[in-house]
């Protein structure tokens, strides 16, 4: 009979050790699994660290500094088929061949006078301006306004712009007129643009109309906005002066 009880307690101590066996492998394999999980969820979380710091140079990098064209129909591409085809977006194009980091807006609006541009200053000046191209004063030239008038909203654009920003730099674009305004008028019109610009330590476009004004195949039938050739030859006027600017 022992023999027996002995043949029949053999089996259950050999199961027994085997399932010892079995659960310390189990549980070998679970530590281990999650001494991987742990380490693979911190090389994840450094991984989404990099993208996230990444990310955010990339997009410190692409905020793009601003140029704002503020100015009347010339600046607004009156009579164009494409408002692409206005010198602003010209300059645009300028900007992107060189890949320099400026975004032009186009604040032009037809028929504006320096007293209209008075009164919506503020209004542009919401956004942050890194270069103000003002372009204003044709207008006040062609309706006869008082040469003092003119000269007076100029400057309290100036002005409004340097006190919303001091860092911003202006440039000025110089007018002439027809000579059927007469004499007097004409060359006090001329010297307002220049005067300013060396008051205020501005960069200047001696004229915008250079090489495109008075010549009827640079312009539209009115004999005033130009053609888009016309258009091209103004984006080179200002690009002669705001390139350096933008490349220095």
């Amino acid at each position: 009979m022992l023999n027996l009880k002995n043949k029949q307690l053999q089996p259950n101590i050999k199961d027994s050790a085997f399932n010892v066996f079995i659960k310390l492998c189990y549980f070998s394999s679970v530590i281990l699994l999650l001494s991987c999980g742990s380490d693979t969820s911190k090389k994840s979380e450094n991984i989404d660290n990099v993208t996230q710091n990444t990310e955010s140079k990339k997009t410190e990098k692409n905020v793009s500094k601003k140029i704002l064209f503020f100015g009347d129909s010339l600046t607004a591409g009156y009579g164009l088929e494409d408002i692409n085809d206005a010198f602003p977006a010209l300059i645009q194009n300028k900007i992107d061949a060189l890949s320099l980091d400026y975004t032009v807006i186009n604040s032009g609006l037809s028929g504006e006078t320096s007293a209209g541009g008075k009164s919506r200053i503020n209004w542009v000046l919401n956004q942050k301006i890194d270069i103000f191209i003002l372009e204003l004063g044709a207008n006040d030239g062609l309706r006869g306004i008082p040469l003092k008038e003119t000269r007076k909203n100029l400057q309290a654009i100036i002005d409004a712009v340097l006190a919303k920003n001091a860092d911003t730099k202006i440039v000025l674009a110089g007018m002439q007129l027809p000579p059927n305004m007469g004499n007097d008028y004409i060359t006090e019109f001329k010297k307002i643009f220049p005067e300013l610009a060396k008051k205020n330590g501005l960069e200047l476009i001696p004229f915008l109309l250079k090489n495109v004004g008075g010549i009827p195949a640079l312009n539209q039938s009115d004999g005033i906005h130009p053609t888009a050739e016309g258009q091209k030859i103004l984006a080179n006027n200002v690009w002669a002066v705001l390139e350096p600017m933008l490349t220095s």
